[in-house]
């Protein structure tokens, strides 16, 4: 049984096929948004940035959306082996009583944030190869100051409504914030890419904070973040709701100094642009339509490998319905995953160590 599926774009397949897989030649790791799904990547994600790619120390940009912001703020620590499982191990532990308020879900979520970073500030933006970057989305229109529930309500019902049409009409209730690191110029990304705004916000020790927590924020289900450091004035939500699966124009870097692959870590075969886009399967990216993917190696669990874990899926955030206030239970099963995930950690290090192109598909 195959583990990892592996898929990827014309241009990363043939250079795989010219010259290996190298650590030398990652230039950019996306992570997408998707909360505990994200947990199954742990000890694949404690291989690539504790062993793997400090063997080929160079500059690389690391993009996060919600959990996948999370994922790479844990990666830019010394010890990003340790980070991942503090990470995995807070993130586990979250206990809810039944039907919580936004606030009491985002009080928890500060909190938990502050165990994970807290004291490691310094060292997450001074990395000496490591360019941490978090999306984020901004509001606008009837989303850039609601005031009331009702108001965010009638807020993202406009906007998916808008997006069922084109993801141009969400471009009108959101635009995308990248917070990040100064020392990374972000070049492949400035040109204009697609119908969003796009803004670039210095990331600090005095943002690092709320931007991790701005990144997650789930509509409704949280509260919205304001007052963001360095960042206009606004109302902040979840990054995946405009880059839920970090669609991005990656093909570009191509032209710089940069160069080199994209390596993407992922909890499925497949790439959705953004969180409204996912029951509508026509949105999904592709290499084939979609040049911006040709230097993209995506791994993700293979189907056979999910039918091993336990309720045959990954851990998700419907888990906290469906054990309600078992929370123990929960915790249990999430960690068994988490656990079952070494299996991807070694069957990626055995595909770098000598690529086998038949488990290659298109991406």
């Amino acid at each position: 049984m195959n583990a990892l599926d592996f898929r990827a774009g014309p241009k990363a397949l043939e250079h795989i096929r010219r010259h290996g897989l190298r650590a030398q030649d990652i230039a950019v790791v996306p992570a997408a948004a998707g909360g505990p799904k994200g947990l199954i990547l742990q000890s694949l994600d404690q291989w690539l940035f504790g062993h793997w790619l400090p063997s080929a120390p160079r500059e690389r940009t690391l993009l996060g959306a919600s959990i996948g912001a999370w994922r790479m703020a844990a990666a830019c620590h010394t010890d990003p082996v340790a980070a991942f499982k503090r990470l995995g191990d807070l993130y586990c532990e979250q206990r809810y009583p039944k039907s919580p308020s936004p606030q009491l879900i985002s009080d928890m979520c500060r909190s938990m944030l502050r165990d994970f970073i807290g004291g490691h500030e310094a060292e997450l933006l001074s990395h000496p190869q490591l360019r941490l970057h978090m999306l984020v989305v901004r509001g606008r229109g009837l989303l850039q100051a609601p005031q009331r529930r009702a108001a965010v309500m009638a807020g993202f019902g406009a906007a998916m409504l808008a997006n069922g049409v084109s993801r141009v009409g969400l471009a009108r209730h959101l635009e995308r914030v990248v917070i990040g690191d100064a020392r990374d110029p972000l070049t492949w990304m400035k040109e204009k890419f697609d119908a969003f705004e796009t803004r670039f916000i210095p990331l600090s020790e005095r943002n690092l904070g709320e931007a991790l927590l701005a990144s997650g924020t789930l509509p409704l289900v949280m509260e919205p973040v304001r007052g963001i450091p360095h960042a206009p004035p606004g109302t902040y939500w979840d990054g995946g709701l405009i880059d839920y699966h970090l669609a991005l124009p990656y093909a570009r870097i191509n032209d710089t100094a940069a160069g080199g692959l994209v390596l993407y870590p992922h909890f499925v075969d497949h790439i959705v642009p953004g969180w409204f886009d996912k029951p509508l399967p026509w949105r999904r990216a592709v290499s084939s339509g979609n040049a911006w993917l040709d230097n993209v190696l995506l791994v993700s669990p293979s189907r056979a490998f999910l039918q091993t874990l336990t309720r045959g899926k990954l851990p998700d955030r419907q888990d906290f319905i469906h054990y309600g206030l078992n929370h123990n239970f929960r915790i249990r099963n999430w960690l068994l995953s988490i656990g079952e995930g070494q299996r991807l950690r070694d069957e990626f290090a055995a595909f770098a160590e000598n690529p086998d192109l038949s488990k290659v598909r298109p991406l």
